[in-house]
C-alpha cells in the first residue's frame, strides 16, 4: 500500500514547479476543477512510480537524485532552455554572469543526447585548443556523455585550475572523431574589447554579463579620446556572442539610441506584456554605426541588433543570427537551486519575432572560408534546428548560418566591409544581398 508522505512529497514539489496549482476554491469553474483534478491524478500515478522505485529497484536510489531527475525531465522537455539548477549549479551560474568562472571557456547546449557547441569564447583554454563552433562533444576523457544532463556534462569539465581534460569531438568534414586536450584555466570574461582602426572605432562585444554595459562606456570614452574629432563612426562586433543578461541587452541598446522601443517581451498572457524604452541619451553622439553578426549571434545579441536594424540607427552587415527569440527567467527555490524557465517570447521594436528565424542583415557578406575548412564546412543549424524549440507562428522558420570569424582581420572580409561603410569608401568585397535603404 502506498504511504501517503511520499504521494503528498512528490505533490508539493511538482506542483510548484510543473503547473503552478493553487488551492481550490468554491469560485473556481467547472473546467478549472476538472484541469486541476486531472492534474492530481498525474500527481497520485508519480507518486505510485515513485514508491515503486524507492522499493523495487535493484539498488537504493538515492531520493534527491530521483527527485533532482525528475524536475530535470519535465523541464527539459519544454524546450532546449528551461532546465533545472541544483545548488552549486545554481552558485556557478551566478558567478559566470559576474563575469568570472573556472572552466574551459565554451558556450553549450544539448542536442541529440551530446554537448553541442555554441561557440568558443575568445581567447579561452577552448578557444585556443581550436573547438569550434557546431562541434560535438560526445565523450570527456573517454567517458561517453550520452545519459547526462546538460548541467552534468558542464560539470564534468569544470575542475581545478591548471588539469587537463580529453573531449572527444565530431567534426562535420572530419572521417574520425578528434580527441583535443584542454587544460582547465579561470576563466575571466572581460565582455568589450576595443581598438582604433584608423578613424573608425571598433567595438567587439563578446557576451553580455554583468559588465557589459559598464564596459560598453568605458570602450566608446577611450575611442573617443584616442582617435579624437576625426572618428567617423563605430563598428560593433556581436558576431558569435552567445547572449546573457536582459537588462544588458537593453542598456547596450539604449546606448545607441536616443527614442523608441528597444524591445517587447511578451508572456503567456496578453497583459504580461513588457516594453523597453530608450532613454535620452546616444554615447556615440549619433556617429555611424555598423552591427556585425552572423550564425553565432544569439539572444540578447539579437536583441540589439534588431532594436539598431528597427529603428534605423545603424546598418546590420555579416549573415542570419542564431534565432533565439524567449527569454529565460531564473526562479530561485527557498535554498534548492533555482529553475531556469522560458516565460516569454521577445520582439523587435516593430513587433517582429526572430524566433527560430534570427536577424536577416541589411547587407550580406559571406566570409571566405580557408582552403583547408571548405572540405569541413558546416554551417550551425541555428534554434530552428533544436529539438523542441519554441515554434514560430508569425515567421518562416530558417536555418543558421555560417559561424566562422578568421583570426587574422586582415582575411576578415565582414569586417573589411563594414570598416570600409563606415569610411565612406567603395567596399572590395561585392555584398551578396544589399537592402533598398543602404
Amino acid at each position: 500500500m502506498r504511504r501517503p508522505e511520499f504521494v503528498l512529497w512528490a505533490f508539493l514539489i511538482l506542483a510548484g514547479l510543473a503547473a503552478g496549482t493553487a488551492v481550490l476554491n468554491l469560485t473556481r469553474s467547472h473546467s478549472a476543477i476538472a484541469a486541476n483534478s486531472e492534474i492530481y491524478r498525474q500527481l497520485d500515478l508519480f507518486g505510485d512510480v515513485l514508491e515503486r522505485v524507492r522499493a523495487d529497484y535493484v539498488e537504493q536510489p538515492e531520493d534527491d537524485k530521483l527527485i533532482e531527475s525528475a524536475i530535470n525531465g519535465m523541464l527539459s522537455a519544454l524546450d532546449p532552455h528551461s532546465s533545472y539548477l541544483n545548488a552549486k549549479h545554481f552558485r556557478d551560474m551566478q558567478v559566470q554572469t559576474r563575469g568570472e568562472f573556472g572552466g574551459l571557456g565554451i558556450e553549450v547546449t544539448m542536442e541529440k543526447g551530446v554537448v553541442k557547441v555554441v561557440s568558443p569564447i575568445e581567447d579561452t583554454p577552448a578557444d585556443k585548443a581550436g573547438l569550434q563552433s557546431g562541434d560535438y562533444i560526445t565523450h570527456l576523457d573517454d567517458e561517453q556523455i550520452q545519459g547526462l544532463t546538460l548541467q552534468e556534462a558542464v560539470e564534468k569539465m569544470r575542475g581545478r585550475i591548471n588539469t587537463p581534460i580529453t573531449l572527444t569531438v565530431v567534426r562535420k568534414g572530419e572521417e574520425e572523431p578528434l580527441k583535443i586536450k584542454v587544460v582547465r584555466d579561470v576563466i575571466r570574461i572581460n565582455p568589450v574589447k576595443s581598438r582604433a582602426e584608423g578613424k573608425v572605432g571598433y567595438i567587439r562585444i563578446t557576451t553580455f554579463n554583468e559588465q557589459t554595459y559598464s564596459e560598453l562606456k568605458k570602450a566608446v570614452g577611450k575611442l573617443k579620446k584616442e582617435i579624437g574629432k576625426d572618428l567617423k563612426g563605430y563598428v560593433i562586433d556581436l558576431r558569435n556572442n552567445p547572449g546573457g543578461l536582459l537588462d544588458q541587452a537593453i542598456s547596450v541598446s539604449d546606448a545607441f539610441l536616443d527614442k523608441g522601443a528597444i524591445v517587447l517581451t511578451r508572456g503567456r498572457n496578453l497583459q504580461e506584456t513588457q516594453r523597453s524604452n530608450a532613454r535620452a541619451g546616444d554615447i556615440t553622439d549619433g556617429k555611424k554605426l555598423a552591427v556585425l553578426i552572423n550564425g553565432g549571434s544569439a539572444s540578447a545579441s539579437e536583441i540589439v541588433a534588431g532594436a539598431i536594424q528597427d529603428l534605423r540607427r545603424g546598418t546590420i552587415i555579416g549573415t542570419r543570427s542564431f534565432g533565439k527569440g524567449s527569454v529565460q527567467t531564473i526562479i530561485p527555490l527557498d535554498g534548492n537551486g533555482a529553475i531556469r524557465l522560458t516565460t516569454a517570447r521577445y520582439f523587435t521594436p516593430s513587433g517582429r519575432s526572430i524566433q527560430a528565424k534570427g536577424i536577416d542583415p541589411n547587407v550580406v557578406v559571406e566570409q571566405e572560408l580557408p582552403e583547408e575548412l571548405k572540405k569541413r564546412a558546416q554551417k550551425p543549424r541555428g534554434e530552428a534546428g533544436l529539438r523542441g524549440h519554441l515554434i514560430n507562428k508569425d515567421e518562416k522558420e530558417a536555418s543558421g548560418s555560417s559561424a566562422y570569424v578568421p583570426k587574422d582581420k586582415e582575411k576578415d572580409s565582414q569586417l573589411k566591409y563594414a570598416l570600409n561603410f563606415i569610411r565612406g569608401l567603395k567596399a572590395d568585397i561585392k555584398p551578396e544581398k544589399e537592402s533598398a535603404e543602404n
